[in-house]
């Protein structure tokens, strides 16, 4: 019986070797074959599928997954939040993390701070950075980055996104999508369009002008999908003009497909189909967490139930709707699948490098905005006191958690408190709560427990002993801070800080204070401190950066990506009243039109607190005259504007030089300027250099209404070099003749 039992174990290997030969003979199909281009390979695995696998291939079947289609070998396809770092797993049909030990990540530092930096080199790190990390996860799609527009200091996903200036997002989301896209992962351009508030986001109608559409809303995810070639465009939740932007037949199949020129899949945000009929026809490619609210409740495995899974199904079987609208989705999904999860050439990643943790402080150190400094209050190197009281919340609270989907687990990240203790020495810093939130939570305010009268005489008696006070405050992640799902009551600091920061000047007036948030925030004790920094939502390095910044081992260099009014009546959405914002009977208008941030500031002639492109430096920057190559020009010339820049302080920094357009006499309203170009630039102390900033004229048009279209006007134009939207250094004058 043995020889026997070999004999036929023998015959079956030498029948499965000869059928595994047979097999190998026979043609890769194309779908199959890398060698084959993308077009030919969609269209060959689209002729294989029936009817449902390809209705299956368009909807989740999972909270961040959908299945692929099993039978031919295309795999599923993974997703992930968020913007600023791979987000942990979770359980397959529920909001609960899934508690594994290896899905930490690098935290990277909010949109705000990269936009703060001003440089499109670092963008490009962040972004490759992020993608190798999701790649080493075997994710296929990350969901960022946002391109939405500051336009309130309320909106509570504003960390998330790159500012009020269409032209700075355009230019650091296009080396962001770049960087990411090369390891094979799919960037997702989000909130597409006018989700500019989570106030009653889910249902809130905007009416805004074409115009302020087009130059004010749209420039950077344009940039994103033109320039950037995103693979991937999520809806946003509201309305536009009484349609779900996540299918809305304007933004989707006119401006983004038929415009654009867009190729890649439109999907949903989690929960923002509403329509079967509307997805179908107005361009949804992709339609992931429905039944759900977005978020917290819904149907368990409520997949097949999906406007695009069963009910589409079945009005394709019926005639209802055609199939060729079916067709267009799943190629778009295919083409997605051939460029992430079936490419065979993409890396292979890695993760929690020192690379990456290089990286991550690097961004955050070149996006903390140095706003006051008087009496030399910064730097403060070492030795220069022998007690320094930290006090705040802000320099121990772990700031990667909440937030809604950005939140992260990062592997470590380092506290401001921690940084100062390893940069000055346990023995020189003294640290005290002074406030104290409640864990993070997405829909409720929790408490913290602590009693904040104790906390605050606490304080006074730390800041007593110190020879220098660090107040470590702003905002959190927090229900109603800088969190998903709704927007602050008020632009004042919250749990008493404001108190707070007043009752420790009285009592040791040498204090400075360092802000974080991803939001401007009322100040009513600025003019009884010295020291000021805007800091933001650093991530894993965040106090190595901090204390780096604060003793001068490097130098401040960031800017403001958004003006910080006054008062919140000074901002342009909220000087309209609530029709503006935040919208009165389910309907908003924005009736600031063009006119966002700066623009609103410098032509209604509003000061603001601090303005757009602000951000001071331990040394000085001088600037010559500026020179353009020519005086005249054509509509498809581009100016060479140039100027000398010189460090005239002795320490190495770095100054964001900008160029802001002005027209003489436009037939329409236009702003008093406009960003058209900017150059971060390194100098060494003492060192001068010639600065050159190329910008296309076609820049210099509005978005005409009459024509629907771009209008270059014959005018004298004036470009402006200046260090901040309200700090003009030079100017030249040119004309444009066509």
């Amino acid at each position: 019986m043995k020889h026997s039992f070999l004999r036929i174990n023998t015959l079956s290997a030498v029948l499965l070797a000869m059928t595994a030969q047979v097999m190998a003979q026979e043609p890769t199909p194309p779908y199959l074959d890398n060698n084959h281009p993308i077009e030919v390979r969609v269209e060959d695995a689209l002729s294989r599928m029936t009817l449902k696998e390809k209705i299956a291939i368009i909807h989740a079947q999972s909270k961040f997954s959908s299945p692929g289609c099993p039978r031919l070998g295309i795999p599923e396809l993974w997703m992930s939040d968020g913007p600023h770092g791979v987000r942990m797993e979770f359980v397959w049909d529920n909001w609960d993390h899934a508690d594994w030990t290896n899905d930490s990540c690098t935290a990277y530092p909010a949109l705000t701070c990269l936009a703060a930096t001003f440089n499109p080199e670092l963008a490009f790190k962040y972004g490759n950075a992020i993608g190798q990390e999701a790649r080493y996860r075997e994710k296929d799609v990350i969901l960022g980055p946002g391109v939405n527009i500051y336009r309130t200091p309320l909106s509570g996903r504003n960390f998330e996104y790159m500012g009020e200036d269409p032209y700075l997002s355009s230019r650091m989301v296009v080396p962001y999508v770049k960087g990411m896209q090369q390891n094979g992962v799919a960037a997702c351009l989000k909130h597409f369009a006018l989700n500019n508030q989570e106030k009653d986001r889910d249902k809130i109608n905007v009416e805004v002008s074409d115009r302020a559409l087009y130059e004010i809303y749209l420039p950077a995810f344009k940039a994103g999908v033109q320039e950037g070639g995103v693979w991937t465009v999520m809806g946003s939740y509201n309305k536009f003009r009484g349609q779900y932007c996540s299918h809305n037949d304007l933004l989707i199949n006119q401006i983004l497909k038929k415009d654009w020129g867009f190729d890649g899949v439109m999907m949903t945000d989690w929960g923002s189909a509403h329509d079967t009929d509307e997805a179908a026809r107005n361009g949804l490619d992709l339609e992931m967490g429905s039944w759900t609210n977005g978020l917290t409740w819904g149907l368990s495995s409520a997949y097949d139930d999906y406007y695009l899974a069963q009910p589409f199904l079945k009005k394709i079987e019926s005639g209802e709707l055609p199939e060729s609208l079916l067709d267009e989705k799943v190629r778009r999904v295919l083409r997605l699948t051939f460029r992430t999860s079936m490419n065979r050439n993409r890396p292979y990643g890695c993760k929690l490098t020192p690379e990456h943790a290089e990286i991550a402080r690097k961004i955050a150190e070149e996006g903390i905005v140095l706003l006051k400094n008087e009496n030399h209050f910064f730097p403060i190197e070492k030795g220069r006191y022998q007690k320094i009281a930290v006090i705040g919340e802000n320099a121990v609270k772990q700031l990667s958690l909440g937030g809604g989907s950005s939140e992260l687990k990062p592997q470590k990240e380092i506290s401001p408190l921690e940084g100062m203790i390893e940069k000055y020495g346990k023995e020189h810093i003294l640290f005290t709560l002074g406030y104290a939130s409640g864990e993070p939570n997405y829909s409720n305010e929790l408490p913290s427990g602590l009693d904040a009268d104790s906390l605050v005489q606490e304080a006074l008696k730390v800041a007593r002993e110190a020879d220098v006070v660090l107040f470590f405050g702003g905002l959190n992640k927090n229900f109603q801070q800088d969190c998903e799902g709704d927007d602050r009551r008020s632009m004042d600091l919250p749990f008493g800080q404001n108190e707070l920061i007043e009752k420790i000047i009285q009592v040791n007036p040498n204090t400075g204070v360092i802000l974080i948030s991803g939001n401007a925030v009322s100040m009513p004790w600025l003019s009884q401190i010295d020291g000021l920094m805007q800091s933001w939502y650093l991530g894993s390095q965040a106090g190595t950066a901090t204390a780096n910044i604060i003793c001068g081992e490097a130098n401040p260099s960031g800017k403001l990506p958004f003006s910080i009014p006054v008062k919140l009546e000074d901002n342009s959405a909220h000087y309209f009243g609530a029709e503006s914002y935040p919208g009165v009977n389910g309907t908003q208008y924005y009736k600031d039109d063009i006119l966002v941030g700066y623009r609103w500031h410098d032509t209604k002639k509003i000061d603001p607190l601090f303005p757009f492109g602000y951000g001071l430096s331990y040394t000085t920057f001088q600037y010559g005259k500026a020179r353009t190559d020519k005086k005249t020009y054509r509509a498809d010339e581009s100016v060479k504007i140039s100027f000398t820049l010189k460090n005239t302080g002795d320490t190495p920094g770095a100054e964001t030089v900008q160029v802001y357009m002005s027209q003489k006499k436009p037939s329409v309203l236009r702003p008093v300027k406009e960003l058209k170009g900017f150059k971060k630039v390194f100098l060494q102390a003492g060192e001068e250099q010639v600065v050159e900033i190329e910008i296309p004229v076609r820049s210099f048009a509005f978005y005409d209404e009459q024509t629907a279209d771009w209008k270059l006007e014959n005018d004298s134009y004036s470009l402006h070099v200046a260090s901040s939207s309200k700090a003009i250094q030079a100017t030249a004058k040119i004309q444009v003749k066509n």
